[in-house]
């Protein structure tokens, strides 16, 4: 009766904290999350938002059940998979707490390192950003992640350790001003820390992934090129004066190498060299056309105005 009467004093006082939860295909984990979860936060004002992504495997009948068993639960269902971010745009802005924390709902950070992200937010931060010091992912999805964190420190000039971490705690005013590109743009926390707000670094627990990444090659080819599009100032211009550089030194190799065969042996290989260059070049301008599919791509949804998601249903 006690804890009743306690969640019932919470649901009617605005809560201070908000988890946002993006899920799909996540039933296994739903019910340790939101016990977890709740554990984690007793005795705070808060509320758990869990957005499924349009899943296929009864995750929505298992956030049916937690909001059922207590109201501090709310659940939000998308009609369709459109994506972890637009997904993760969904709870933002239907959270009503100060201080906002979102994860990933396949248990690969822990939710009792959740008090650690609202402690560093309450001490003056605007961004508390994970760490997962301890990576438990296979090197395949370790070495794109570096190459994207690393893009994006020199993008954004900010120096920390794990952009992809989607386990973070932010200040609602930090988050505000950012709600409009969040979700058309991936990277939430690239995008509040490029408005100027202040982060700390926090280590979070890494556990090992339950089930395989959906994060394929060409997965994260598009990821790297959307944070090419997104975060780095004129690229194209760049990678023009880049490649017009590479190309005029390797003619320029070239050309030197084939007069010196030509002097020793008498005998050059055009043929061959001449076929390579044209690969290597076709490839550099295949990398371009797909940059510029990227930026042409979001002009069109622009233009068409399309909403980032829909909504089936709503506890």
């Amino acid at each position: 009766m006690g804890q009743d009467c306690a969640m019932e004093q919470q649901l009617h006082t605005p809560p201070e904290v908000s988890v946002v939860v993006t899920l799909f295909n996540e039933g296994p984990t739903v019910d340790d999350l939101v016990r977890r979860t709740v554990a984690s936060l007793d005795g705070e004002p808060f509320e758990l938002l869990l957005v499924d992504d349009g899943s296929t495997d009864g995750t929505w009948d298992a956030v049916e059940r937690a909001h059922d068993a207590d109201s501090r639960v709310r659940g939000i269902r998308l009609k369709r998979n459109f994506g972890q971010h637009p997904a993760m745009h969904a709870g933002l802005v239907r959270a009503r707490g100060d201080i906002l924390v979102t994860m990933d709902g396949d248990l690969q950070n822990a939710p009792e390192d959740i008090p650690k992200l609202v402690a560093a937010v309450r001490n003056g931060n605007d961004v508390a950003s994970g760490r997962r010091a301890s990576r438990r992912d296979s090197w395949g999805r370790t070495l794109p992640s570096r190459l994207v964190n690393g893009m994006l420190r020199r993008f954004t000039g900010v120096s920390i350790a794990d952009f992809g971490c989607a386990f973070n705690g932010y200040r609602r005013s930090a988050v505000e001003p950012m709600l409009g590109a969040i979700g058309r743009q991936k990277f939430t926390k690239a995008l509040v820390l490029s408005g100027g707000a202040n982060v700390v670094e926090v280590d979070v627990a890494h556990e090992p992934r339950r089930g395989s990444s959906r994060y394929t090659p060409l997965r994260l080819t598009r990821l790297a090129l959307h944070v090419l599009a997104g975060f780095w100032p004129q690229p194209i211009q760049w990678i023009g004066v880049a490649l017009g550089t590479l190309c005029s030194l390797a003619a320029l190799a070239l050309g030197v190498y084939g007069v010196a065969y030509w002097i020793v042996e008498s005998d050059f290989p055009g043929p061959l060299f001449g076929g390579a260059a044209i690969v290597f070049v076709l490839g550099v301008q295949g990398f371009i056309l797909a940059l510029v599919g990227e930026y042409l791509a979001r002009i069109q949804r622009d233009v068409e105005g399309r909403p980032l998601y829909t909504i089936e249903k709503e506890l």
